[in-house]
């Protein structure tokens, strides 16, 4: 089985690091880091991740904007997006899920327990694609 291509976008060099040795508890994972919404959507395009985390505010394209951008192109518009981001309030949740993020991670967050809650968004995140197809299971 092929790893699960996660990217990360935060304009924090400290928060990517915290990321990808937390995501890097569990050997499925792939990270890839950026540090900006332009950056994150070239790298999307070429990357073809399964999976974006990706911060809500940055600099010059904030998340919300980054993920309009990934959602007007065909070959990035399917990807799962989860937010991270301090402003976790329920407002601001219900906010950032009607943009279309698949969900939302609060900042500060557990590096113990990160790989979890990826690991448990992804597979809600199949579970509503239905059943997998050959290619994804291997066959």
């Amino acid at each position: 089985m092929s790893a699960v291509r996660i990217l990360h976008v935060d304009d924090e060099a400290d928060i990517r690091e915290i990321v990808e040795l937390s995501l890097g508890l569990d050997p499925q994972f792939e990270v890839r880091a950026c540090a900006s919404g332009n950056e994150a959507v070239a790298k999307a395009m070429e990357w073809n991740p399964r999976l974006i985390l990706l911060d809500v505010m940055m600099p010059d394209m904030d998340g919300p904007a980054t993920l309009a951008k990934l959602r007007e192109n065909p070959k990035t518009s399917t990807i799962p997006v989860i937010f991270m981001t301090a402003r976790a309030q329920m407002r601001e949740i219900e906010r950032f899920i009607g943009l279309g993020a698949q969900a939302v991670i609060a900042k500060p967050f557990d590096p113990m327990t990160l790989a979890g809650q990826v690991q448990s968004h992804l597979q809600a995140s199949r579970a509503a694609d239905g059943p997998p197809t050959g290619a994804e299971t291997g066959v």
